[in-house]
């Protein structure tokens, strides 16, 4: 029984359950196990090897989020901030939200995994996520899924409706432009020109008048390209400007790992940020600076100079 072809579309999953790569790896390391275990046991007559995965990661991930707090974002916790000086304090014993490293995994899917979707799942009891994803995204019938989750048809369709329902709001993801789409390029280009350039106003330029910017695991936030502006314009000042971008994509979504200029000459990774753009505009950046988010990128700590460019 050959099981590593599932293995992308499960860490997939599981990351869409826990909000996070690094745990969704180890609940499909897991899952795998289980399955090699019960493997004398399985009926290929009953279900295909992929519902029976499934039906297993899916007991391991209910398993896992028992008494669990969900995974936010800085948006889901609060109001934004009015004041672009206030302190950055990160607040450590919040298990924030983290992106999904698309290079890692060919998992055929875009829109789904968009951030903000991915975070408003959260919201959701785990049961609930679990059938929303099943049926929305992987496609499963609703007596699959019953099966899956050792429930009932009208139980599982009962769950999906209230599932809808709490979503309707994060729907708007829909209309978010592919990070392959020719104006979606064009779009990061500038933005990446101006913030190498440290030109805030020309940042200013390419945002969406109601822009969100979120650092996790700061718990600020901020709304309104004004505030953005401001903020930015902070960051120039306190960290200096001869920034470099390396373009990468996460979530499905155009992403950037920033460079922060060292005295000395060379770059040292600053944050990774990850841009939903509507239009041709940007409508949110999520700025992480999570040592543990670098990691799952493959992204190097430190690049000299001249090297950065080379690579580019």
């Amino acid at each position: 029984m050959d099981l590593e072809p599932y293995r992308g579309e499960l860490v997939a999953y599981c990351y869409r359950m826990v909000g996070s790569f690094h745990e969704a790896e180890d609940l499909v390391q897991e899952t795998m196990m289980r399955a090699w275990k019960a493997r004398d046991r399985y009926d290929h007559t009953r279900a295909s090897t992929r519902t029976w995965l499934y039906r297993i990661a899916t007991n391991v991930c209910l398993t896992a989020l028992e008494g669990r707090a969900r995974r936010p974002l800085p948006s889901g916790l609060g109001a934004p901030s009015d004041d672009p000086g206030a302190p950055l304090t990160p607040a450590l014993d919040v298990p924030w939200l983290q992106p999904f490293p698309d290079a890692r995994f060919d998992t055929g899917t875009r829109t789904d995994m968009r951030i903000a979707l991915v975070a408003a799942t959260q919201i959701l009891p785990p049961r609930q996520r679990a059938v929303l994803v099943l049926r929305e995204v992987l496609e499963f019938s609703a007596a699959e899924v019953a099966v899956q989750l050792g429930t009932t048809v009208p139980a599982v369709n009962s769950a999906l409706q209230r599932a809808r329902a709490a979503l309707a709001e994060a729907r708007e993801i829909d209309e978010v432009t592919e990070p392959d789409d020719p104006k979606t390029r064009a779009t990061i280009g500038r933005y990446v020109r101006a913030f190498e350039a440290a030109d805030v106003p020309a940042l200013v330029r390419l945002l969406t008048d109601d822009a969100v910017l979120e650092m996790p695991p700061v718990p600020l936030w901020y709304r309104g390209s004004h505030d953005y502006g401001l903020f930015m314009r902070r960051v120039f000042d306190m960290r200096g400007t001869g920034w470099r971008v390396r373009p990468l994509t996460a979530n499905g979504q155009p992403a950037l790992a920033a460079y922060a200029p060292e005295p000395r000459g060379g770059h040292h990774l600053h944050t990774l940020q990850v841009l939903t753009l509507t239009g041709e505009r940007v409508a949110r950046n999520v700025v992480f600076a999570d040592p543990a988010v670098f990691e799952a990128f493959d992204l190097p700590r430190r690049i000299p100079f001249d090297e950065f460019d080379q690579r580019r």
